[in-house]
């Protein structure tokens, strides 16, 4: 069974409802049949039931539930909730009337309200149209300063010498451009808790620069050093080191020779890049040249599981997607 296999088995354990914001879309609509039929988790898929039908005759969709989010009886109690929540922002009845025609903001108070467990968007949205509920209605996880993203990058066929647990996972790779010193202790964190629960893997966490333990001298070395240090406290008992260059964090004899003692140099399996253009460059440098697949990025940092997909994406991700959002619910 492959790694992605395993996260659906252990998703539909868990019996969880996601909302799936997008039923105007194809690919959505199909991944809501495919991930009940599968047992993932059950589906609440956002429009009007006869134009979803009637746009996907051959699709079934028995057990998938359909809001619309213009006609719902949770209108009122949603709306109120809104005006309650971006009270400091002047916000009225009319003005939350307007944004819950939006199936993202609906799918948000749903989320928000306890009437499913974790949502899914962003198949014919920009990533800005499904982080901006999030952030204003789901907000941070309490602790934590900012959301942020990974990718588990799991194995070509051959297998690697230095992935043995058959995945690594990189982060952040598809959100924030640049992070503060505490910023990026807070994705060291919630990365290792992701790759835990998701991946399955016990974490061993490598802070990413271009220096090893103070071999290079340099403000973007400082702002890792330090952010390592701030997640050393924030997570005493996690495997965690740096500042590490790459084949520091990956390689035992490089490891043992720039960072002798670490408890993580030559073993890591979670990388933190220093910021979002060394993990976004990273990530399709493994992909496109080592034959590695991507499966992200995933959001982390929420209060609650929220999770943005790529405009390009298939049926196939959008699945996987639900599957991670379920998993996400652990923690």
């Amino acid at each position: 069974m492959n790694i992605l296999e395993q996260i659906k088995q252990k998703a539909a354990a868990l019996n969880k409802t996601i909302v799936l914001c997008e039923g105007e879309d194809s690919r959505v609509v199909r991944a809501a049949s495919d991930a009940t039929k599968q047992g993932i988790a059950k589906i609440v898929l956002l429009g009007d039931e006869a134009q979803i039908k009637a746009a996907n005759p051959d699709v079934d969709l028995t057990g998938v539930t359909i809001v619309n989010p213009l006609t719902s009886d949770k209108l009122p109690a949603y709306n109120a909730k809104l005006c309650e929540l971006r009270q400091s922002k002047g916000m009225t009845p009319e003005q939350a009337a307007t944004l819950l025609q939006d199936g993202t903001y609906f799918g948000a108070m749903m989320l928000k309200m306890g009437d499913v467990d974790g949502l899914v968007s962003g198949a014919c949205h920009s990533t800005a149209n499904t982080l901006r509920p999030g952030l204003q209605i789901i907000k941070t996880a309490p602790g934590v300063s900012a959301v942020s993203s990974f990718n588990l990058m799991i194995c070509p066929p051959q297998g690697n010498q230095y992935c043995p647990d058959g995945l690594v996972v990189f982060a952040d790779c598809g959100l924030n451009p640049t992070y503060t010193s505490e910023g990026l202790a807070d994705c060291a964190i919630a990365t290792a808790k992701s790759a835990k629960a998701i991946a399955g893997i016990e974490p061993r966490v490598a802070m990413l620069s271009f220096s090893s333990h103070g071999s290079a001298k340099h403000d973007n070395v400082t702002m890792v050093a330090e952010a390592t240090r701030i997640a050393q406290e924030k997570a005493p008992d996690l495997a965690l080191d740096g500042e590490l260059q790459f084949d520091a964090a990956i390689v035992p004899s490089v490891g043992e020779m720039k960072a002798p003692g670490s408890k993580v140099a030559g073993h890591a399996n979670v990388f933190i890049f220093p910021d979002l253009q060394a993990g976004n460059i990273g990530y399709k440098i493994a992909e496109r040249l080592g034959g590695f697949m991507a499966v992200g990025p995933i959001c982390q940092g929420f209060a609650k599981p929220l999770n943005d997909l790529s405009r390009g994406c298939k049926s196939d991700d959008i699945v996987a997607a639900v599957a991670i959002t379920v998993l996400q619910t652990q923690f």
